[in-house]
């Protein structure tokens, strides 16, 4: 590419630097300097005379010293990353002379940097200037090119002077021009001549080999150099730049004229070009000008990019380049006068601004990707480029650029700009971007959705939910935005993808109304999910599909829920009239069509194989299949939470009750309840319905009440029976808990005398009180006495056997109407007194008789105490022998020798009568037993309420001291039990 095509800028400032005279100054003109180089923070200057002056950042000479005794100083070069320095001086008499300096290192005495050795470069006994220098990066080897066509190597300790050898690698008739050594697996020296471009492989393989010609073409002197960074050289002749790599020639750009000088700064490429005399000749025969000297001394200087292709900097420079080196960040010129210009680089700010006058956006991009600055900045010139093309009218290509700088972007100020031309696709793909880099908001996603909508591209809806990877936008919004707009499959899709499983059945339910698919989804569900699924929308499913919506109900609440799989399978369908319709048909159907619109969980096959024309009778078909192994344990809930869902679907609550009551894992605490809710269905419905059904739920409702162990608790079912008007369910539940007086009152309140006829028959027997309850009843209306007939005379009969009322009970109940005659009970009465009078006299008798043992006890006690006592017996009642001294004589007539008691003497008062001592035991004994019940009131009440006869009860206890005083203490308490 010709250079004449490249944009040329102005990217650098140029300034001469200006050069302090006086003393202890360095003059740098032709004739005072021989050679200059830059170092790593240093410049190094050359004089004819072998003095080497450095000279630092202020162009002061900070060291001098004299370098070599003879000779001109021709050559300087410091080792990158060393403090090593090179210098070569040559007179033409003598072999050139070589130096390595140690700049860290000074001579105690002089202060001056140390040489570290000094080596004379051979040439085959030829004094022959030289033309080229090159070392190595480790300072192991050396070139040295002469101006009569020979390369000599140096090789050997050079640092540390341990000797060297040399040796003439390369030899040809044209004058060496340039050395360059590539430092890579092998060490190769890249030779020029006027004639020719060389490579020579000096050390690893291919050492020892002629060298070989990568171009019959060479350059001048100066006008070859090392990028480090691609470690090719750059050759610069009067037609072109050329770069050579290992392979030969790699890249050329046109660029007519002479050159001088090359050199690299960075990733410039720097071109000093010489005047051209030839051009200047032809122009200007006649030299009689004034300013015809300054034109043939012009100088072209141009600064050269050659990765983006563009010329940096170019200008002319009225005098000659003796020259060119780069250190400080800046570039340096120096002319043969000994002026030097310094060109430094404008920032990239600054850079950006002239690009952005000429409107040159992709060229700022590009040289903002090379100079590798932060993103922010890209994006930033990517957005002007945008703006640039959306203000010419190119939306399209304006969009690309923002949509590369989305990053760093305002995404309301792109959109707004769209919004208002209508660039509808447009700003789809910037809506899409955004949320290709997580960047969208909710916003974002509806405005998106709604442009897909607005341009009825259901495709690249599609396109936009289905995508895979990581989620790219808010699923809640992208759900609404796709429920709003009518894409309900797309909504349900997008919900299950990402386990949104309520939003899925709700979209089945609310939009779909699909309430098959609902349900065959909810099955596929795990457990957790598919309660709270099937729990939220019961009702309504037990509206549309009460089947399998009961069914799924009782697989979960007896704990033997499991969720469904599908396989897809090929086979032979028969047509509609053979398979016939009924849940099986409906169930098969729901789950084709859910495998359509979304993927089932557990799905085994993704895809459904459609039979071709040759395959009519066979069909893909969806199987659901239930692993019995695999089984996700989860724990069963409280049923009470499953009963708001069966609201206005009382038959199926019922086949939902009887099925967890027959289940085996019902636990005991929930079976009450249940229970109890299902007798309550039963008698609602036995209440709703007539004939035959109406005796079933009442049968049913018997059953579950009639076993001993049900659960139901009894008010529960006296309080239902009660609401429904259900008579046997109070029955039964007063006979089993053996409410007999509530089932006689439930008679007689409703006036049914012949069932409490049955009920006194049936219950009497084991609950007397009735009898007094029955007889009240009989007796309460002359209509109910009629009807009870000669039960009343048997109620009485049973009543005066029983003894359960006091005949002035009988007659104050017979007294509250005029119900009952005086013939009525005339019988009762007369056999009642009788028997009172019996009474009577019996209690006399034995009164007289108590009394009259009781004068007796206190007369014999009276005269025990009062009166002398005379002892006859004459033997012994313990031995039956003759009684003789010592003798010992009780109160109660028995006498005993002192030896049959066994007593010591002086002890016979102590003694208790043998014979009398078990009868005295037993009389104390009763006595403390009766003062000690005589303190027990629970006893006494106790006694009383098991007795017939409480007066007699009463009687008794009185004759035990339960109503004497007992001392306690200091103070009596007087206890009056009743």
């Amino acid at each position: 590419m010709a250079l004449t095509s490249w944009k040329q800028f102005r990217f650098f400032d140029v300034s001469q630097v200006r050069l302090l005279d006086g003393d202890g100054t360095v003059a740098l003109d032709q004739g005072s300097v021989s050679c200059v180089a830059a170092g790593a923070d240093r410049i190094y200057a050359g004089t004819p005379d072998g003095t080497i002056h450095s000279l630092d950042q202020s162009f002061k000479p900070s060291r001098t010293w004299q370098a070599h005794s003879s000779g001109s100083v021709s050559h300087i070069r410091q080792l990158p990353g060393t403090s090593y320095l090179l210098s070569i001086a040559e007179d033409l008499v003598h072999e050139p002379e070589l130096k390595v300096w140690a700049l860290d290192q000074l001579e105690k005495k002089t202060q001056q940097p140390r040489c570290l050795c000094t080596v004379s470069i051979q040439n085959g006994r030829k004094n022959f200037p030289v033309s080229a220098f090159a070392v190595t990066g480790d300072l192991a080897q050396l070139a040295v090119g002469f101006a009569n066509g020979a390369v000599t190597v140096v090789r050997g300790d050079l640092i540390h002077d341990r000797g060297t050898k040399q040796r003439t690698v390369f030899e040809s008739e044209e004058p060496i021009t340039g050395l360059e050594f590539r430092e890579a697996n092998t060490v190769a020296l890249y030779i020029a001549t006027t004639a020719r471009i060389a490579a020579l492989a000096i050390s690893g393989k291919g050492q020892g080999s002629p060298a070989r010609t990568l171009d019959e073409h060479g350059c001048a002197v100066g006008c070859m150099t090392l990028d480090p960074d691609s470690r090719e050289i750059i050759v610069a002749r009067d037609d072109a730049v050329y770069t050579y790599g290992p392979q030969g020639r790699a890249a050329s750009y046109a660029y007519e004229g002479a050159k001088k000088l090359v050199g690299i700064s960075g990733d410039y490429v720097l071109i000093v070009s010489p005047p051209n005399t030839g051009a200047l000749a032809k122009s200007v025969p006649l030299r009689a000008f004034a300013q015809a000297t300054d034109i043939l001394n012009t100088s072209s200087f141009t600064i050269l990019d050659t990765d983006l292709k563009f010329i940096a900097y170019s200008e002319s420079l009225s005098a000659q380049v003796s020259s060119l080196f780069s250190i400080w960040g800046d570039i340096f010129l120096l002319t043969i006068d000994g002026k030097l210009y310094r060109y430094h680089e404008k920032t990239f700010q600054q850079k950006l601004e002239i690009l952005y006058q000429r409107d040159l956006y992709m060229l700022a991009i590009n040289l903002a990707q090379k100079y590798k600055v932060d993103t922010v900045q890209q994006n930033a010139i990517s957005r002007k480029h945008g703006d640039y093309l959306y203000q010419k009218g190119d939306y399209d290509t304006a969009m690309q650029q923002y949509l590369s700088a989305i990053d760093n972007t305002e995404p309301s100020q792109i959109i707004r700009k769209y919004l208002d031309n209508q660039r509808i696709k447009n700003l789809i793909d910037y809506l899409e971007e955004l949320h290709e880099h997580h960047k969208a908001t909710s916003d974002h996603t509806t405005l998106l959705l709604n442009c897909y909508a607005k341009l009825k591209d259901v495709e690249k809806l599609e396109a936009f939910i289905k995508q895979p990877g990581n989620l790219r936008f808010d699923l809640d919004t992208a759900i609404i935005m796709c429920r709003q707009a009518g894409y309900f499959d797309q909504a349900a899709f997008l919900a299950r993808r990402h386990n949104e499983h309520g939003l899925v059945v709700d979209i089945l339910i609310e939009d779909l109304k699909k309430y098959a698919e609902a349900i065959a989804y909810i099955q596929r569900l795990q457990p957790a999910d598919a309660y709270s699924n099937f729990t939220k929308y019961g009702t309504v499913l037990l509206e549309h599909c009460p089947i399998e919506a009961t069914q799924i109900f009782i697989d979960y609440f007896t704990g033997t829920f499991r969720p469904k799989k599908d396989t897809v399978i090929i086979q032979e369908t028969p047509t509609d009239q053979e398979r016939g319709g009924g849940f099986v048909t409906t169930a098969t159907s729901a789950v084709q069509n859910l495998a359509a619109l979304i993927p089932l969980p557990y799905m085994n096959s993704s895809s459904v194989h459609s039979p071709s024309d040759g395959e009519t009778q066979k069909q893909a078909q969806i199987i659901e299949t239930t692993m019995p192994g695999e089984f996700v344990e989860y724990e069963v809930p409280k049923p009470r939470v499953a009963f708001s869902a069966f609201i206005d679907h009382p038959d199926a609550f019922i086949t939902f009750l009887e099925a967890l009551l027959a289940s085996e894992d019902l636990q005991s605490s929930h079976e009450s309840e249940l229970t109890a809710t299902l007798f309550e269905l039963y008698l609602h419905k036995a209440s709703a319905t007539r004939n035959e059904e109406k005796t079933e739920y009442e049968r049913r409702a018997r059953a579950l009440i009639e076993s001993p162990t049900s659960p139901i608790d009894p008010s529960s079912i006296l309080l239902l029976s009660d609401l429904e008007k259900f008579r046997a369910g109070t029955v039964l539940v007063s006979e089993s808990q053996n409410l007999h007086a509530d089932i006689f009152r439930s008679y007689a309140s409703a006036q049914d005398t012949r069932g409490a006829i049955r009920a006194l028959q049936k219950y009497g027997p084991r609950n007397p009180s009735l009898y007094p309850a029955a007889l009240a009843y009989f007796t309460s209306t002359p209509q109910i006495l009629a009807d009870a007939g000669t039960e009343v005379t048997a109620v009485l009969k049973k009543i005066d056997e029983e003894n359960l009322m006091s005949p002035l009970q009988v007659i104050q109940i017979l007294s509250q109407n005029a119900v009952a005659t005086m013939a009525l009970v005339k019988s009762y009465l007369s056999t009642t007194v009788a028997r009172e009078r019996a009474e009577i006299t019996q209690n006399r008798r034995l009164i007289t008789s108590y009394r009259n043992s009781t004068t007796e006890t206190l007369a014999s006690l009276d005269t025990l105490n009062t009166e002398p006592t005379s002892f006859s017996a004459t033997r012994c009642s313990s031995c039956a022998k003759t009684l003789d001294l010592p003798t010992v004589h009780f109160l109660c007539k028995h006498s005993f020798h002192a030896r049959c008691l066994n007593v010591a003497p002086g002890q016979e008062s102590e003694v208790e009568c043998p014979l009398c001592a078990a009868g005295n035991d037993t009389v104390r004994a009763l006595r403390t037993a009766q003062v000690e019940s005589s303190r027990r009131d629970d006893l006494f009440t106790d006694a009383l309420s098991r007795s017939g006869e409480r007066f007699g009860v009463v009687g008794e206890w009185f004759g035990r001291g339960v109503m004497g005083v007992r001392t306690q203490g200091k103070s009596q308490q007087v206890e009056l039990f009743l």
